[in-house]
């Protein structure tokens, strides 16, 4: 199992993965070609040294997950980083194997290489089997996450 910085050759992919589940079908727009405003938001998280678009690959380059980190610098915690991550997903066909626990024990060693003093995520209520693998790998809830959708 490899893990990269995704291309743009990669973008139809993981696009594919982010629209294969009940809730990425509602906010997702996966057709071929791939609209351009997801290439044009490859190009935007590609030229910012802060966003970390991630590929995972099996022994025979084949995609069969993704993620996204972003590092985010402020000045509380004396100036320190926070690692964002989102958009984690795992193709359909490689769910249950394990993939997942390998990709975030991934994450955790990167935003601890930069210098993250915490990593964060936000998952919808929605889906109480990620919330319970997210607590198993020690993630906590300490604080209320709030939104606020302008589209």
């Amino acid at each position: 199992m490899t893990f990269r910085k995704a291309t743009e050759k990669d973008v139809t992919a993981i696009v594919e993965m982010l629209a294969d589940d009940a809730l990425g079908q509602t906010r997702e727009n996966f057709k071929i070609p791939l609209p351009q405003e997801y290439l044009d938001a490859f190009t935007n998280i590609n030229r910012d040294s802060n966003q970390e678009l991630i590929v995972v690959e099996d022994d025979a380059l084949e995609i069969i997950g993704t993620m996204q980190l972003s590092f985010i610098q402020y000045l509380t915690y004396r100036g320190g980083v926070r690692g964002q991550i989102e958009a984690v997903r795992i193709r359909k066909d490689k769910r249950g194997q394990g993939l997942g626990k390998t990709m975030f024990e991934w994450a955790i060693n990167r935003a601890k290489s930069r210098k993250a003093h915490v990593l964060q995520l936000t998952t919808d209520k929605r889906r109480p089997k990620a919330i319970a693998f997210y607590e198993k790998l020690g993630f906590s809830a300490p604080h209320e996450g709030m939104k606020m959708h302008f589209t």
